[in-house]
């Protein structure tokens, strides 16, 4: 039988990345102090209060509105590049790794272990080449516990990303998404009262894992 004809289709060759032309925002000495102050007061679990850590990334540039809750745990990449609007909630173990501009509403819900990624790689590059956008989360979006928000993506309005699914696409607003990578699986319509009010007004009511996404 003749010998099949492999295509030359390239290879990757990591020693010639480079990444000369990106702008952290900021000097190596601010990064430095940076780097030290997200090890000890924000990825630490023993300092779980908000306000002293709300101050602090208002000290490096962050925009952040009022009523905003930080949960011990979270991993900030560049605290300059993120602004974050009033009472939104930033659940333990998020990591914002915004080399590029993470911008979340107000009212927002990120919860324990999701992952906004605003830096990847060219895939097609011999040299595996950097590419960073900007997420967007616009007010009452909820991210579930351990979703991922690729670079690029904004999510609409009040629109859910239900746990542990990866959004490469952007979401519309007052959708429920799911999967990976998620799709639009119903709308989110929003009542008077909240689920816990419901619940102990009428406890024989049964919910569903979806109530709850």
């Amino acid at each position: 039988m003749p010998t099949a004809i492999v295509q030359d289709r390239g290879k990757t060759d990591l020693s010639s990345f480079h990444n000369g032309w990106y702008k952290p925002g900021r000097g190596l000495l601010v990064r430095a102090l940076w780097f030290v102050v997200n090890a000890l007061l924000f990825q630490s679990r023993v300092l779980p209060f908000s306000g002293l850590k709300v101050r602090v990334l208002r000290l490096f540039g962050a925009s952040v509105g009022v009523g905003v809750v930080l949960k011990p745990a979270i991993n900030i990449k560049y605290p300059w590049r993120l602004r974050i609007g009033s009472h939104t909630w930033v659940g333990e173990n998020v990591w914002l790794d915004n080399l590029d501009q993470i911008t979340i509403g107000s009212h927002c819900c990120i919860s324990q272990g999701a992952f906004l990624l605003c830096g990847s790689h060219d895939y097609t590059s011999t040299s595996f080449g950097l590419i960073t956008q900007p997420i967007v989360l616009e007010d009452g979006a909820w991210v579930g516990a351990k979703a991922i928000v690729c670079p690029g993506v904004t999510m609409g309005s009040h629109s859910v990303l239900a746990a542990g699914s990866t959004a490469t696409d952007s979401l519309a607003a007052y959708a429920i998404y799911q999967g990976n990578p998620a799709t639009k699986k119903r709308e989110r319509k929003l009542g008077d009262v909240s689920i816990g009010a419901a619940a102990v007004s009428n406890p024989t009511k049964p919910h569903s894992v979806g109530d709850f996404i």
